[in-house]
């Protein structure tokens, strides 16, 4: 990937105020829509790509219609289906991943894993933001989300079909934080029990193996939606997260019921994982740099996502990426070069002395000696400037002058990458840097 600015920009992004003042606040771009992966994008792949590329397609486009009729199956003929599930920003803590063993070999905990397995699809993953603790009923949609998204609006995030939608997905921890659950009970529930979330798990690797692209990333929804979705994810640690996942199954005895091809299958996906999030790191004249939200499955470039989240390198999905990277036991030359780049990045993008705190008029980025560190959620490719989208897909340079709903509703600036500055040296200190 490459970009015109100089990587001394980014670096002086440190040392210089990020308080802009009103009379010089600007927009300065308007965002753009993502492509989605098509059968006219894949026919000008090189030819020994094209060939992997369409038969990914075919499949996805294959379990879209099995999931479809799966479901329209579980009505009579004529019969109405239940009213969709209610959404619920936080559903995943109804199914809990952090009690001891005695809680998930329980009757509240085996309750929640009957209600978690209820709502896994066809294809073998989960939708979001849904409360896990009520069970699924027959013929009701497995997701919620699409009833208050309009159709043809022109946002980014406008689905095909308003009643088909995440189904399923990465986001927002989906379907990696159901399979963690289910692990649980099944390590709880050695017999007969536990066979149904021993099942429902490995249903789950077969969804991860199946939606992985033949270039090792994975979109954040499958079956494919088109648009943004279709783009590597790296947002909400989607990547990392399958891809460690994928680890545990391929080396920890805790998932020995995972049948052997599989796991070998997992291995393999790992290896494409880690290979992918090695390309997709952002290189400015010849310089690696952090991570983007998410990339074009096809080109690798970085992808604008919704309304106000536009093409960047992005300062929380790269912590995400070198917890990742930081955690392989040997790691590979280029995984040390990446991480040294990325931490190296972070450590010159921090700015002290400012909070992102709430006002009368909003949240706003202020002066408040002491504070910090921050950095920015998106810096911007062309300048290495820290940049805020808005829903009018204006592209702003102060995030003090988006809208206000924009403001309070987004994490604009952010401390994450401390987790990663803070771990660096445990690592150098391991791998011998």
């Amino acid at each position: 990937m490459r970009s015109t600015f100089h990587a001394a920009a980014m670096i002086a992004v440190a040392a210089t105020s990020v308080a802009v003042s009103p009379l010089a606040a600007k927009v300065i771009g308007a965002n753009t829509p993502a492509p989605s992966v098509t059968r006219e994008r894949i026919a000008r792949l090189p030819a020994g790509e094209r060939r992997a590329w369409l038969a990914y397609l075919n499949r996805s486009e294959a379990q879209m219609r099995a999931d479809h009729a799966a479901l329209a199956a579980e009505l009579k003929p004529g019969e109405a289906p239940p009213p969709p599930p209610k959404a619920l920003g936080d559903g995943q803590k109804r199914a809990p991943l952090d009690q001891d063993a005695a809680w998930y070999a329980g009757a509240e905990a085996r309750r929640i894993g009957d209600a978690v397995v209820s709502f896994q699809t066809p294809a073998g993953g989960w939708s979001k933001n849904q409360d896990r603790s009520i069970a699924r009923l027959r013929g009701q949609r497995y997701s919620n989300d699409a009833e208050t998204m309009e159709v043809g609006t022109g946002n980014f995030d406008s689905p095909n079909d308003r009643y088909w939608t995440f189904v399923g997905t990465l986001d927002n921890d989906a379907t990696t934080h159901e399979m963690l659950y289910l692990a649980r009970l099944a390590a709880a529930l050695p017999g007969r029990e536990g066979d149904a979330y021993r099942a429902s798990f490995v249903k789950g690797v077969r969804y991860l193996l199946a939606a992985q692209y033949p270039n090792g990333g994975w979109p954040q929804n499958w079956p494919l939606e088109g648009g943004f979705h279709d783009g590597i994810t790296f947002n909400d640690n989607a990547n990392a997260r399958a891809a460690m996942l994928m680890e545990d199954v391929a080396e920890s005895a805790a998932y020995r019921f995972v049948p052997a091809d599989l796991r070998a299958r997992a291995a393999t996906a790992v290896k494409g994982a880690l290979a992918i999030i090695l390309r997709a790191q952002v290189r400015v004249d010849g310089r690696l740099t952090g991570w983007p939200q998410q990339v074009d499955a096809l080109t690798l470039e970085p992808i604008s996502a919704r309304n106000y989240e536009p093409r960047s390198i992005a300062s929380g999905e790269t912590t995400d990426i070198l917890m990742f990277l930081m955690r392989q036991p040997r790691p590979t030359p280029a995984v040390r070069v990446a991480v040294d780049a990325g931490v190296a990045w972070l450590k010159a993008t921090a700015v002290m002395d400012v909070a992102f705190t709430r006002t009368p008029q909003g949240r706003k980025l202020l002066p408040q000696p002491g504070a910090g560190p921050l950095w920015s959620r998106n810096y911007s490719i062309t300048t290495g400037q820290p940049i805020f989208g808005d829903k009018d897909k204006s592209i702003h340079d102060d995030v003090n002058f988006i809208s206000e709903g924009r403001r309070n509703g987004y994490s604009w600036w952010m401390d994450q990458p401390k987790r990663a500055i803070a771990a660096y040296p445990a690592w150098q200190a391991r791998v011998g840097a």
